[in-house]
């Protein structure tokens, strides 16, 4: 057989036929030769060799050693956003912590919103995005008076607050205070104040007075307008994706952020599983660190298959192992052996650490298949 058939046979015998057969297809829309095809096929079937792993390999181990050992050479560090010295971004380890714990809330909610082709350009992402940044009572108000002879607050505003604006703010003292009498003037807004409110009850009331949401979408604290390439983004500190995705100048498709739990919230589980996967390949990537994306996909889905986001521990994955030793390897040690034995649980040793805890053979390689031994003259 001539080399060129050998190397033809083991090709062949690697890549799946689909594989090839867009390879072939390729080759003739590119008018390759046969040399420049059979170096691609070499090429393509050498490194899906080396992503192949054999049955019984322990897939899960290799997961966590090939994260774990490139994470302990990630920085404890956070980094001033590009644009703006008001946002720090959370960057390696404590990152990587966040995700693969579930965080519910980052502790830098982030938002990168696109704009459709209609609304792309510097001036409409500047108004969009002076538009959704939040802004409290603190934001429009000059002075807050309180008399407490006659139980009452005066609000003064600031003179450049529109109508609009003023309207905003009575309607939104008038939802959270029903049992305050509360009237519009000039520039200030009256506050008649319950007979029963102390003067304790009374200076509590003005800082939750400031603290009111007015305009713009709640959580969005601090925005800034960037151009990526032919695209104006406008890149925020604090997220609400419910909300960005019902403007009519988003584009919902390429919109997104990095808390997880909003994005499961709005968008489903399988979103969730893409932005734990982004963000995690993003976080490894910035510390110039490779890690095969099959790792970080096999946590995630470990993470989600059960239909919602579980932390990767003692309160997710981990805790949820049927095996009472794994868990009890894992944490709250005397917890976890105390309730086994008061609910009379079992272990069926199927994974891989309880049997290294008492010295068997892991269900793993050779030790998944079981040979039966015949000898002499026995059927």
């Amino acid at each position: 057989m001539s080399s060129q058939s050998q190397k033809k046979s083991w090709v062949e015998e690697i890549l799946p036929p689909h594989v090839i057969e867009k390879v072939e297809s390729l080759a003739k829309r590119r008018k390759w030769t046969e040399k420049q095809k059979m170096k691609v096929l070499e090429e393509l079937a050498r490194r899906y060799s080396k992503a192949m792993f054999e049955p019984g390999e322990a897939i899960g181990i290799i997961t966590a050693q090939s994260i774990s050992e490139p994470a302990t050479q990630m920085t404890m560090r956070t980094y001033h956003f590009a644009g703006s010295a008001g946002i720090q971004v959370t960057l390696g380890l404590p990152r990587m912590i966040e995700i693969f714990d579930a965080k519910k809330e980052p502790d830098t909610p982030m938002m990168t919103i696109y704009l459709k082709d209609k609304y792309n350009t510097k001036s409409h992402a500047k108004k969009l995005a002076e538009w959704i940044k939040e802004k409290d009572f603190s934001n429009y108000v000059k002075s807050i008076k309180l008399d407490l002879v006659n139980y009452e607050v005066k609000i003064y505003y600031n003179e450049n607050v529109t109508d609009e604006v003023a309207h905003k703010m009575e309607d939104v003292l008038k939802k959270n205070f029903k049992e305050f009498g509360i009237k519009r003037y000039k520039n200030y807004i009256l506050l008649t104040i319950p007979k029963d409110y102390d003067y304790k009850k009374v200076y509590k009331l003005k800082s939750k007075i400031l603290s009111l949401h007015v305009t713009g979408i709640k959580g969005i604290k601090n925005v800034v307008v960037r151009k990526i390439g032919e695209d104006w983004v406008i890149n925020t500190l604090g997220s609400n994706l419910g909300e960005v995705l019902k403007l009519k100048e988003v584009d919902i498709k390429r919109t997104r952020t990095n808390n997880i739990y909003e994005v499961w919230k709005v968008l489903g589980i399988e979103a969730a599983r893409n932005v734990i996967i982004q963000e995690a390949m993003q976080t490894l990537q910035q510390q110039g660190l490779n890690v095969d994306i099959r790792h970080i996909v096999l946590v995630a889905d470990t993470m989600t298959f059960s239909g919602r986001v579980r932390a990767v521990g003692r309160y997710g994955v981990a805790g949820a192992k049927q095996s009472v030793l794994a868990r009890a390897a894992f944490e709250e040690t005397i917890k976890h052996l105390t309730n086994a034995a008061i609910k009379g649980e079992v272990d069926e040793f199927k994974g891989m650490f309880e049997n290294v805890m008492v010295g068997q053979v892991v269900p793993a390689g050779t030790g998944m298949v079981e040979l039966i031994a015949r000898f002499g003259d026995e059927e």
